[in-house]
């Protein structure tokens, strides 16, 4: 791989993502595999208007399809953060949820309490770093 190239990792199914938005859903560099943020969103383009439902689907679905991709799981996480629309309102449920991803010993976390993202009525954006594998 030349020094401009980037080892990015397209599950099937975000194609659109890289071919429409311009962005990878993940790129390996080094020991560690860095995730563009994911959101809840149903594989019909729908979001859910339950909150754990949403986060459930950004952590089963959409993270859990990049880890795979990139021949990881959950336990490769090292560090995560999160932007929440109503944070303090949800973040009971989005702990919940994400405690049936996410065992110890847990990863580093930041949430951040945001306005708005960039898909109308999703409430969490996830982006984590994973550690590859040997």
């Amino acid at each position: 791989m030349s020094r401009n190239e980037k080892d990015i990792v397209i599950p099937s199914g975000m194609e659109h993502y890289y071919n429409d938005f311009h962005f990878s859903p993940a790129i390996r560099d080094g020991n560690k595999l860095y995730c563009s943020g994911v959101i809840g969103v149903e594989a019909d383009g729908s979001i859910a208007s339950d909150p754990a439902k949403q986060f459930d689907c950004a952590f089963g679905h959409q993270l859990g399809s990049v880890l795979r991709a990139a021949g990881l799981g959950y336990e490769d996480i090292v560090e995560m953060t999160t932007y929440h629309v109503g944070l303090q309102q949800h973040l009971t449920a989005f702990m919940q949820v994400k405690d049936r991803y996410i065992a110890a010993p847990y990863p580093a976390w930041t949430a951040i309490g945001i306005t708005e993202l960039a898909f109308p009525g999703a409430l969490v954006e996830i982006k984590i770093i994973a550690k590859l594998r040997s």
